[in-house]
């Protein structure tokens, strides 16, 4: 049987969802195509921004002047990577200040048309903020994580049913890269006796994962959703083999690095749960390291050519 084709609705046990490139995904109508709607969505997508990238850049739109003569100034490399974050912080928070404006104009009978000096102002920011996204990072600093930080601009020049189409298809995407962690994982663990239960432990988090990523915080279901996808990161956290209690050099340090593996692969699939947009940067450093343990029986880079250890 042919996979549906992509946008495919369906109805599951009173759970509506669409298809997207090998997933189905909680689906939600889309608000109404209108200035007020677009201002909340684009108010939304800012914070969520800002909440998942590093501290310190969420620059007040009034500071933008100061903000850009920094960063034109700074010569220290790693300075002028974060003076350019900060100056990407502001030129999004001044595009929100002006299309605040735009609509507070239009509930007042005031209409602005798209090519007012107004919207190409506030078009030009975000533009410009999309364009400095290179070096905004996660809070994590694993990487940049363009897609989030573009969400704003694609929210703003895109109907707003066409941007809940690119935002299924990203979580398509995030689903894929937690698949590949999750299956590498439990390749892993499956050969290993001693750790084989975190297989299982991994198959959860997976699937409460990618619950927690298509659930909007809006709908009431979260209160079902958050408290499972905790329990399984706990469940993770909290895991100690038995085979650890009696266990000493070369047996305890594999059992020791296959915990710690778990430990890193968790909380990378926290990290794309909680954007929702793939992470490729640190799906594909994590899957390296993981390849390292499953050769070598360590995560140390001296022992990465050496016989595997058991």
């Amino acid at each position: 049987m042919s996979d549906p084709a992509n946008a495919t609705t369906r109805e599951v046990d009173g759970k509506q969802e669409v298809y997207y490139d090998g997933y189905w995904i909680r689906w939600y109508e889309p608000p109404h195509d209108n200035l007020q709607e677009k201002k909340a969505l684009i108010d939304s997508l800012t914070r969520r921004a800002f909440h998942h990238t590093e501290s310190g850049i969420n620059t007040p739109g009034d500071k933008l002047d100061v903000a850009r003569t920094c960063y034109e100034q700074a010569k220290n490399p790693d300075c002028k990577r974060v003076n350019g974050a900060m100056l990407a912080g502001a030129l999004f928070n001044r595009a929100t200040d002006i299309f605040t404006t735009v609509v507070d104009l239009e509930e007042k009978g005031v209409h602005i048309s798209q090519q007012n000096e107004l919207m190409r102002k506030c078009e030009d920011c975000l533009r410009e903020a999309l364009e400095l996204g290179c070096l905004v990072r996660h809070y994590s600093g694993e990487e940049g994580i363009d897609e989030l930080w573009g969400e704003p601009f694609k929210a703003f020049t895109l109907s707003i049913p066409a941007f809940f189409e690119s935002r299924y298809i990203k979580v398509a995407q995030a689903f894929r890269d937690i698949d590949r962690i999750v299956g590498k994982l439990k390749d892993i663990y499956l050969e290993s006796g001693d750790l084989s239960e975190l297989a299982s432990l991994f198959s959860n988090l997976a699937v409460t994962g990618k619950l927690e990523a298509e659930t909007m915080r809006s709908d009431p279901v979260i209160f079902h959703v958050w408290p499972q996808y905790v329990a399984a990161k706990q469940a993770i956290e909290n895991y100690r083999p038995d085979a650890m209690a009696d266990a000493e050099g070369e047996k305890l340090r594999y059992l020791e690095d296959g915990l710690r593996l778990a430990h890193m692969g968790k909380e990378v699939i926290d990290y794309i749960v909680g954007v929702r947009v793939p992470m490729p940067t640190t799906t594909k450093d994590f899957l390296l390291k993981a390849e390292t343990y499953q050769q070598t029986g360590s995560l140390d880079s001296e022992f990465s050519s050496t016989e595997k250890r058991v």
